[in-house]
This record gives C-alpha cells, sequence and structure tokens, in this order.
C-alpha cells in the first residue's frame, strides 16, 4: 500500500485507532485495481481473509467511502471516497510537488536539472537547479526551449496532443524567444518527426547532443497528471564526455524514476 512521505510512523507514541489503520489496506486495493472488485478479489488484494474483510467494508459503505453494485455483487470506492480524491487534486501543484524530489535527484547525479512547464511561446524553463561542477549553460528561468531542436521540447512534442504540439512547432519559426540550436536548425519533414516522436516514446524521455548548446547534452523526462496529459518536463544536462546520455545509464533511471514518482504523486496511473 502506498503511504504519504508525511504519514506518521507507525511506533511515534501517538493514540491511534488501530481498526482503521487495518481497514485501510481494503481502500487501497480498490484504488489500486482502478475497478469494481468482488468480495474474494479485494479481501485477497488487501491480505486479508473474506470473513475479516466484510465487516469493514460494511462500515465503509455506511460512511459512503465503499458502494456495491447491488446486481454483480461488486464493490467499487463510494462517493465520499471521489470527494476526497477530487479536493486533493484540486489542490495539487505539479511544480510544488516536484520540488522534493528534484533536490533528492540532484544530489544523486550532480547535473544541472531543470523544470519546464508549457507557456506561451513553448516549453519554458522555470527552475534550475545547478550542477556541483561549473559549466557553462545559458538557460534561465524563462528560457523558452524549441519544440524539436532541445530534448526539453521534444518531451512536450511527443506527449502533448498532436495539434497542440503542431501549433507550438509552427509558431516557434522566427520568434526570437525560442532558443533552437548553433547553427540553425535544418527543417524535418513531417514523416521524420514523427519517426522521431515515436522512438521517444519508446524510451519513455528525449535526448540531445550538443544541442541547443555544442559540447553540452541533455536528456528529459515527462511529467503527467492524473488525467493522462504532460504538465512537467524535467531536463538533466552536462558537458559531454562526462554527461552519460545512455537510455539506461546512470542519469536516466534516476531522471525516469524521478518523473515516474512526481506523475503518482499527481495522480497518475498509467
Amino acid at each position: 500500500m502506498a503511504t504519504s512521505k508525511t504519514a506518521a510512523p507507525a511506533n511515534d507514541g501517538r493514540r491511534s485507532i488501530q481498526s482503521i489503520e487495518v481497514g485501510v489496506p481494503l481502500l487501497a486495493a480498490l484504488v489500486d485495481a482502478g475497478k469494481p472488485l468482488t468480495l474474494r478479489d479485494l479481501a485477497a488484494g488487501a491480505g486479508m481473509t473474506s470473513a475479516k474483510a466484510h465487516p469493514y467494508l460494511v462500515s465503509f459503505i455506511r460512511v459512503g467511502l465503499v458502494q456495491q453494485d447491488a446486481a454483480t455483487g461488486q464493490y467499487e470506492l463510494g462517493p465520499f471516497a471521489l470527494q476526497m480524491g477530487l479536493v486533493s487534486l484540486q489542490r495539487l501543484d505539479p511544480v510544488r510537488i516536484a520540488m522534493p524530489e528534484i533536490a533528492k535527484l540532484q544530489s544523486e547525479i550532480g547535473h544541472t536539472l531543470g523544470i519546464a512547464v508549457l507557456g506561451s511561446h513553448g516549453p519554458t524553463m522555470i527552475h534550475m537547479t545547478e550542477a556541483s561542477y561549473p559549466v557553462h549553460v545559458n538557460m534561465r528561468k524563462g528560457t523558452v526551449m524549441s519544440m524539436l531542436h532541445t530534448a526539453t521540447g521534444l518531451v512536450f512534442a511527443a506527449w502533448l496532443p498532436p495539434k497542440v504540439s503542431e501549433h507550438y512547432i509552427a509558431r516557434e519559426e522566427g520568434d526570437t524567444a525560442v532558443i533552437a540550436s548553433v547553427p540553425p536548425p535544418r527543417k524535418a519533414s513531417r514523416a521524420n518527426i514523427e519517426a522521431q516522436l515515436a522512438d521517444i516514446r519508446v524510451h519513455g524521455m528525449a535526448r540531445a547532443l550538443g544541442n541547443p548548446l555544442p559540447g553540452v547534452d541533455a536528456l528529459s523526462v515527462p511529467v503527467f497528471d492524473n488525467t493522462g496529459g504532460i504538465v512537467l518536463a524535467l531536463t538533466s544536462l552536462g558537458p559531454t564526455g562526462l554527461f552519460d546520455v545512455s537510455w539506461d545509464g546512470a542519469i536516466a533511471r534516476p531522471l525516469l524514476a524521478c518523473a515516474q514518482e512526481i506523475s503518482h504523486k499527481l495522480g497518475f496511473r498509467g
């Protein structure tokens, strides 16, 4: 069962209601399943017998945390549980949720890390955590990244709805606010773009080698919210030769794990 990192430890000395703690795995099993369950399957998912689970379910039904289908007998989350979930989602701030995870990741990998959101001009850096070593990077808060010529932009291009992606790709041409590459990038055919984006989706991340900054490589991964839409891109970058750009390397693995953890906290269940 997933627990909040702010949850109190079980032996913190404070008084608690043990029966509530025992029954919560039933709710967690319904959340994890994401669909109605029979009593047997629900009890098994919570690690208890059906006889033990049933009284808890009766109580949960009475307070609206669980409901039971009269025709099938299956159990699912009730109206009060859904209300709780909606209130929680409304209070979520992706950047606020991401910041502690970014701090931990940066201390682990030691390279520059950035958070980008989709702004009016395109993917825009809103936070930069500097590397533990000196590196010349002319990116800062407010820097707008090219959709097709930066790892950050490619992540948004790969996971935004196609029409939205095409809009931002088209609008950046001639926009001096957008960092693209040096020298100016060559135009790619739509077929080549689609093939590149498909490959990015397969790997779950995008990378850029010496682009937009010569001698600097980057990896970028998407963060999703509860609707499955991309809300952030996490980008790490460093000098060519010192920065591991392999798809399953020492940077890619923790970067992807960090993005998945943030997505999970935002309600993404992909």
